[in-house]
């Protein structure tokens, strides 16, 4: 399945995140590495908010993630959740449906 996890980013986010980037960034790393993470990265202007997409077989690995993030545990991160995403279009597509 597909999950996102959108973070909501505390205004001085990019003032703040240069002590906590590297170990976010390895963490991220590590769960693509795990076939965990497909792509993910902060929405500009304004970077008010993060988009992670996941892909696995429940949302608990994404909680545990968002949990362990160096960002949400020092405050980057204002809030964040968890959406189930149902992907249908595209090679990546989870349940693909095309059109009869």
């Amino acid at each position: 399945m597909h999950f996102l996890l959108i973070y909501e980013l505390a205004p001085d986010y990019l003032d703040r995140r240069a002590q906590y980037r590297n170990e976010h960034l390895q963490m991220a790393w590590d769960a693509q590495q795990r076939g965990e993470i497909v792509i993910a990265g902060a929405l500009a202007d304004p970077s008010d908010q993060a988009i992670l997409l996941f892909s696995c077989a429940s949302k608990e690995p994404v909680e545990r993630f968002a949990k362990a993030d160096p960002y949400v545990t020092n405050g980057l991160v204002t809030g964040w959740r968890v959406r189930q995403w149902n992907t249908v279009v595209g090679d990546a597509a989870f349940t693909p449906v095309r059109p009869d």
